[in-house]
């Protein structure tokens, strides 16, 4: 990646594990791992988790997100939570059209447009998930499929506002299944990505983007895969459970 043009950064997804309790003890563990890290560091722990690691990462180098945000300020929408909750809560991120959002909850394109929007316009840097299941790269259909996916995220969104966002291309077929793209397939896909920022809003804007890989990175394969030119970072999943691993992407994304 370019650092003279944008951030790198990694996230921890760490799903549906770990109650408040467990989440303490993880942050004890993993702050003086990644303290002085060379790229933004970010935890995104389940709602029940939020008050606990904004408590715990204070003075720190970590931000916190949330894993969902919803689209409306208020209203009848049991089970949700509005983005000025959100930023009133202390968290600086949320994470917006996540594979397995789409896949068991109905979210759909359109429906993560206005939850990028409502992120942004709260104060919220929006982590928007993109990217292709098995079926769909067997057919050949990846990079139409992750550029409209782009686009219509992006729909409505100024180029002012791209500060507020980042690019995460999850590979669905290789999110929890040990099974991970190569780093020439997430480059290709980044680049690509990159290119339809670059049609949307210049290419100067496309490079300021930080675009993230999201497939099962891990301290095994996060150097190579971060060696990339258009691979800025890691959506991490299950390794961001584990603080050793974890600081190992951290230290990896760092140099």
């Amino acid at each position: 990646m370019d650092k003279s043009k944008r951030k790198a950064v990694i996230a921890g997804n760490w799903k549906m594990n770990k109650g408040p309790a467990e989440a303490a003890a993880l942050l004890d563990e993993l702050k003086p791992l990644v303290a002085g890290a060379g790229c933004d560091v970010v935890v995104c722990p389940p709602y029940v988790d939020l008050a606990v690691a904004i408590e715990k990462t204070k003075g720190t180098n970590i931000g916190v997100g949330a894993q969902n945000v919803h689209f409306e300020q208020s209203g009848a929408y049991t089970g949700e939570v509005a983005a000025s909750m959100l930023t009133e809560l202390g968290c600086g991120y949320a994470i917006v059209g996540h594979s397995e959002r789409r896949q068991y909850f109905g979210e759909t394109d359109e429906t993560v447009n206005l939850r990028t929007k409502a992120a942004i316009a709260a104060g919220l840097t929006a982590i928007v998930c993109v990217g292709e299941n098995l079926t769909q790269r067997e057919q050949g259909v990846t990079m139409d499929l992750v550029r409209m996916q782009v686009k219509v995220a992006l729909l409505g969104v100024e180029a002012a506002s791209l500060a507020k966002i980042i690019v995460a291309y999850e590979p669905v077929w290789a999110i929890g299944t040990g099974r991970t793209a190569t780093a020439d397939q997430a480059e290709e896909v980044c680049a690509a990505i990159r290119a339809q920022l670059a049609e949307l809003y210049g290419q100067p804007a496309a490079d300021s983007v930080t675009i993230q890989y999201g497939g099962s990175m891990n301290a095994a394969n996060a150097a190579e895969l971060l060696g990339k030119p258009n691979v800025d970072g890691g959506l991490i999943g299950g390794a961001s459970l584990k603080p050793a691993d974890f600081a190992a992407i951290v230290k990896a994304a760092s140099v």
